[in-house]
């Protein structure tokens, strides 16, 4: 690498987005767009998808795993995406070889085509880091590891994956994470030594900016209040089931209150139908998957925003909504702590009871802070200090290269 020549590096990681699954992994693909604008770093990205024979709808998620295209540009980055095998059941334990095998000759093409890069920075410790300690190990360069949360505190709960990323980790110039919370975890948990970096998520103050709140409920066909949100895929681990109870729960004192449910995923039935046992069901708006640049609208038409998640790494939906001017009243799991650090923000719940939720919104309602103290709390955490560490994470790790 030439004196004073931008860093090159392999951004290697299944959750990044592709036109097939566009909201897909944002957070890595904007963390990296961040990256780029200090201009020291040149990046093509990496990003596997596993291979299935339909695109027919009827198979789900997983029919937009073939229609993802081999190559694309998005946002001026070149992605490819090539395909790797993963037998269902059986395969977990074996992904990260799978995946590594998967990419590598996707990995030759880049350089045979003149991007010679000089590490790997990678995202999501299982199967995607070890994949790339393996990649590193085969073509002599090192590699950095970002870890965000379920690849932690779910998948690092498993012997095998958990010994795959000691591995893994015993190798990487550079650990991180994305909150000190899960930083402690990883520590905890034997998965990773001191230090581990810790490099949050940050906010897009110009994407994520406040709406009229009352445009943005005639926007959306929104009547009644206080409206509550909650913003996530559907699945068991983010439990909308509660936020569906604390509608109820706060029936008796806010009987127009509404509730606004983003996202989409296997839960929904499930969703659908306890909204109608709750006897709540006209007071639900089931929105499905909003593409990110409509997400502000969604937050400004809310008072409230719920997330009442098992688990969390470093919540992007807590500071989107602060950006917008909106409360929130959160699990503590994860990095919400240390986003939801002044009470002014909202409220943290130690509890997976709808009453405590419930009562907290009522105070959270009550206190009615102005959506520019939130806003500028939000606006705080930007993404330049995230985009000037990495760099600096990047320098020291190639400077056993340099001498």
């Amino acid at each position: 690498m030439a004196s004073g020549a931008p860093i090159r590096s392999l951004l290697f990681s299944t959750l990044y987005p592709s036109s097939a699954r566009a909201g897909h992994g944002l957070f890595v693909e904007t963390r990296l767009r961040k990256l780029l604008e200090t201009g020291e770093v040149d990046t093509r990205v990496v990003a596997p998808v596993p291979w299935f024979p339909s695109t027919n709808p009827r198979f789900g998620h997983y029919a937009a795993f073939a229609r993802t295209p081999s190559a694309e540009q998005r946002h001026d980055i070149d992605v490819v995406h090539p395909r790797y095998f993963l037998p269902p059941r059986v395969g977990t334990n074996v992904a990260p070889w799978l995946l590594a095998r998967g990419a590598w000759r996707a990995v030759c093409r880049l350089r045979a085509q003149g991007f010679d890069f000089d590490l790997i920075d990678a995202h999501y410790a299982y199967p995607d880091g070890v994949a790339a300690a393996l990649l590193a190990r085969w073509s002599n360069r090192p590699f950095l590891v970002t870890a965000r949360g379920s690849d932690i505190n779910l998948i690092g709960r498993y012997r095998t994956p958990a010994a795959w990323m000691r591995w893994a980790f015993s190798r990487a110039a550079a650990c991180i994470a994305v909150s000190e919370a899960l930083a402690a975890r990883m520590v905890e948990q034997g998965i990773a030594r001191r230090p581990v970096h810790v490099l949050r998520n940050g906010v897009d103050g110009g994407a994520f900016r406040p709406v009229d709140a009352a445009l943005a409920r005639a926007e959306l066909g929104v009547a009644g209040a206080p409206v509550l949100l909650t913003v996530g895929n559907l699945v068991p681990g983010k439990r909308q089931s509660i936020a569906l109870e604390v509608l109820r729960d706060l029936s008796a004192t806010h009987p127009q209150a509404r509730l606004i449910v983003v996202g989409d995923g296997p839960q929904r039935p499930r969703l659908l139908a306890q909204a109608q046992q709750l006897g709540i069901g006209e007071r639900v708006d089931f929105a499905g998957a909003v593409p990110q640049a409509r997400l502000p609208i969604y937050y400004s038409a809310a008072d409230v925003m719920l997330l009442p998640s098992e688990r969390e790494g470093w919540p992007n939906v807590v500071l989107e909504s602060l950006a917008c001017g909106t409360p929130v009243v959160a699990a503590r799991v994860g990095g919400v702590p240390e986003i939801l650090s002044r009470p002014f923000l909202g409220a943290i719940i130690d509890s997976t009871a709808s009453a405590e939720y419930a009562r907290a919104v009522r105070e959270v309602l009550a206190r009615a802070e102005p959506a520019d103290k939130l806003r500028a709390y939000a606006l705080e955490m930007g993404w330049q200090g995230t985009s000037e560490a990495q760099v600096r994470l990047f320098r020291e790790a190639l400077a056993p290269v340099r001498h």
